[in-house]
C-alpha cells in the first residue's frame, strides 16, 4: 500500500532548555555553543558580571589585552587567519568607544567579528550615567548588525543570530550591548538550534545564463585579466580561482586585501595592483579588453581616477554583496553570487567547452603575454641596495627567504605595509593580515597576537614601523604574560615614513610634525625599544648594520617566546611605484 507523502515542512529541531542562570552565565554558555575558544576582554564596572562568568568556563580562554583597541585588533587577527568570528569584549563608556576603531576596521575589510559591550543598567540609559555612551548608535554606520539586549530571555537568540550574521554572506562585525542589570538577572534560558532571519538570505548563487555569457566573452577576448580581492579569501574560493586561472590562462592581479588568494610564485601572478602595486599589474588591468573583477569593491586606492579605470575594457563583476555592484564603477555584466559557487560552476562549464587545465603555457593569449613580459622587464619590483645601510625592502626579502614564504605576516600601516606586500611572496590565503580599508596604525602587533593564538603551529611575524608599533606597544605585556610567541620586526626610520614621502613628493619636503625622534638629540634613537621591551619582559635587539641582519632574523625565528627586532632604516627611502591620489596608471611614479 502506498503512503501519502506529507506536504508539511519538516519540523525544526526543538530548542533546548538550560538550567537557571544569570544573564552573564547565559551569554558565556551561548559563546561555548558557538564554538568560541578565546575571547579578548578588558573588564570594567558594567562588564564585571560577564568576567565573573568567564572565570567559571573551561572551554573559553580569556586573554586580557592592555587596551581595548589591542583586544579588538587581536580578535581581528584571530578572525583573519581562521575565517571564524573573532570575539572581544569591553565595558561601557570609554571601554566601548576604544573598540570603535577596530569595529570600523573589521567593517571596511569584511572581517567576521562579534564585539560585546557592557552597558549601564536599563533604568539609567539616556540619563548621562557614569560611563554611559550610546555605543549602539555610534556604531550603526560601521556594523553589519547590532543589538541592545532588552530582555534576558533574548540572549540565546541574539548570540546565535550574531554569529550567523557575522560569518555568513559578506562577513562583518556585529555588536551586542548588554545592560548590567540584565547580566545580573536570572532566567531559565532556551537555546535555539537554528537561525531564521526574515529577509536575510546570504546564500547567493549565480544564474547559469550569466556564467555562460562569461565563457562566451572569454572565447572572444584577446587581452583578459583577473582582478580579485578579499572576497575570494572570505568566500573560501582560492582553490576554485586557481583552477579557473589555469583553465583560462588569464593573468591574475590581486588587491592588497586579496594578497594570498592566488599564489604569487605562480607564472600567471602579476602580484597586486593599485597605488603601490606593480607597474605591470596596473598596466595589464587598465589595458585589458576583458576584466573579470572577482570579490572586489573598486576601491580608490586600486582604481585611481575611477572613471578612467579600465576605460576601454568590458568589465564583469562577480560579488556576493549587491550593494557593491555598480557602486563605484559601472560594469557590463554584474553577477551576484557566492564566489566559491560561481567559480566552481564556471570551471565545470570551461571543462565542457574544452578549456583544459594547465599550470604553464600561454593558451590563446600569446601576444598579451609578450606585452606583459615587456612591462615586467621594464619595471620590476626593485630597490637600490647599499653595502651597509639597511634598506627596508632588503629586510623583507631576507625574512621571506629565511621563512621560505611560509609565515603569517601581519603589518601596521605605512611604508612598511606596502614593502611587506611587495617583497614577501605570499602563496596561501589568510597569511597576509593587514588593515587595508581603514588603514589603522597600531594594528600589526595586536593582530599578530590574535593570529598566533589562532595558529600556534605557524610562525607569526608583525612587520611594523616605529610610529605604528608605538600606538599599541602596551600589548607587549599581553604577549609576555599570556605566553604568546608572536614576533615583530620594526623598520625604524624615526619618522612617519609614508607622510614624509608625501611631504617630499607634494609639499617640497616641508616637514609637518612627522619626526618621531628626539629633536633635542638627533643622534639618539628614540624611543629606545630595546629598553622599552625589556621593561615588558620581551627580548629586543637593535640592528644597525647590514652584516648583522640575517643572524638577528634567525635568532628571532628561533625564539620560542615573543621577540622584537628594532632595525634602523633610512627615512629617505620611498615606496615605489606610486600612483598619486586621484591620478591614473599612466601617471605612475617609478623613480
Amino acid at each position: 500500500m502506498k503512503t501519502k507523502r506529507s506536504t508539511k515542512p519538516s519540523a525544526k529541531p526543538a530548542p533546548e532548555r538550560g538550567k537557571v542562570m544569570n544573564g552573564a552565565e547565559i551569554l558565556v554558555e551561548c559563546l561555548e555553543r558557538e564554538g568560541v575558544d578565546v575571547i579578548f576582554a578588558y573588564p570594567g564596572g558594567c562588564s564585571m558580571p560577564l568576567h565573573q562568568a568567564l572565570t567559571k568556563t573551561k572551554k573559553i580562554r580569556t586573554i586580557l589585552p592592555r587596551h581595548e583597541q589591542g583586544g579588538v585588533f587581536a580578535a581581528e587577527g584571530y578572525a583573519r587567519v581562521t575565517g571564524r568570528a573573532g570575539v572581544c569584549m569591553a565595558t561601557s563608556g570609554p571601554g566601548a568607544t576604544n573598540l570603535v576603531t577596530g569595529i570600523a576596521d573589521a567593517f571596511m575589510d569584511s572581517i567576521p567579528l562579534v564585539a560585546i559591550t557592557g552597558q549601564v543598567p536599563q533604568e539609567m540609559i539616556g540619563r548621562g550615567a557614569f560611563q554611559e555612551t550610546d555605543v549602539f548608535g555610534m556604531t550603526l554606520p560601521m556594523v553589519k548588525h547590532s543589538y541592545l539586549v532588552w530582555d534576558i530571555n533574548e540572549i540565546p537568540r541574539i548570540v546565535k543570530e550574531a554569529f550567523h550574521i557575522a560569518q555568513s554572506g559578506r562577513p562583518g562585525p556585529v555588536l551586542i550591548d548588554i545592560p548590567k542589570n540584565i547580566q545580573n538577572a536570572t532566567a531559565q534560558p532556551v537555546f535555539p538550534k537554528t537561525v531564521s532571519l526574515r529577509g536575510y538570505k546570504p546564500d547567493k548563487k549565480a544564474d547559469d545564463a550569466a556564467l555562460h555569457e562569461i565563457v562566451g566573452m572569454l572565447e572572444h577576448a584577446k587581452k583578459p585579466m583577473i582582478y580579485c580581492g578579499g572576497g575570494v579569501i572570505s568566500g573560501d574560493a582560492s582553490a576554485e580561482l586557481l583552477e579557473f586561472a589555469e583553465r583560462t590562462r588569464i593573468p591574475v592581479a590581486t588587491t592588497l586585501m586579496g594578497i594570498g588568494c592566488f599564489p604569487e610564485t605562480h607564472p600567471l601572478s602579476l602580484k597586486w595592483l593599485g597605488m603601490h602595486g606593480t607597474v605591470y599589474a596596473n598596466n595589464a588591468v587598465n589595458e585589458a579588453d576583458l576584466l573579470l573583477a572577482i570579490g572586489v569593491r573598486f576601491d580608490d586606492r586600486v582604481t585611481g581616477k575611477v572613471e578612467n579605470f579600465c576605460e576601454h575594457g568590458t568589465i564583469v563583476h562577480i560579488d556576493i554583496d549587491n550593494s557593491e555592484i555598480n557602486k563605484n564603477k559601472l560594469v557590463r555584466l554584474p553577477v551576484l553570487s557566492d564566489l566559491k559557487y560561481a567559480l566552481g560552476r564556471l570551471n565545470k562549464m570551461l571543462d565542457q567547452a574544452g578549456f583544459k587545465r594547465q599550470a604553464k603555457g600561454q593558451g590563446r593569449y600569446a601576444d598579451w603575454f609578450r606585452q606583459i613580459a615587456k612591462w615586467k622587464a621594464a619595471h620590476p619590483l626593485s630597490f637600490k641596495d647599499t653595502p651597509d645601510t639597511i634598506q627596508p625592502q632588503h629586510v623583507i626579502r631576507e625574512l621571506c627567504e629565511l621563512t621560505k614564504g611560509n609565515a603569517i605576516i601581519t603589518t601596521g600601516v605605512g611604508q612598511h605595509q606596502m614593502w611587506a606586500g611587495q617583497f614577501y611572496n605570499f602563496t596561501k590565503p589568510r597569511t597576509f593580515v593587514t588593515s587595508a580599508g581603514l588603514g589603522s596604525m597600531g594594528f600589526g602587533f595586536p593582530a599578530a597576537l590574535g593570529a598566533k593564538v589562532a595558529r600556534p603551529d605557524k610562525e607569526v611575524i608583525d612587520i611594523d614601523g616605529d610610529g605604528s608599533f608605538l600606538m599599541n606597544v602596551q600589548e607587549l605585556a599581553t604577549a609576555h604574560i599570556e605566553g604568546i610567541a608572536a614576533k615583530a620586526i620594526i623598520l625604524n626610520n624615526q619618522h612617519l615614513g609614508m607622510v614624509v614621502q608625501w611631504e617630499d613628493r607634494f609639499h617640497g619636503g616641508n616637514r609637518g610634525h612627522t619626526f618621531l625622534g628626539d629633536p633635542k638629540d638627533l643622534k639618539r634613537i628614540y624611543p629606545d625599544y630595546v629598553q622599552l621591551c625589556k621593561g615588558f619582559g620581551v627580548t629586543c635587539e637593535r640592528v644597525l648594520h647590514k652584516k648583522d641582519l640575517r643572524a638577528a632574523i634567525q635568532r628571532l625565528l628561533a625564539s620560542k617566546e615573543a621577540y622584537v627586532l628594532d632595525v634602523m632604516t633610512p627615512y629617505t627611502e620611498h615606496v615605489l611605484p606610486m600612483i598619486p591620489a586621484g591620478k591614473t596608471y599612466r601617471d605612475i611614479i617609478t623613480e
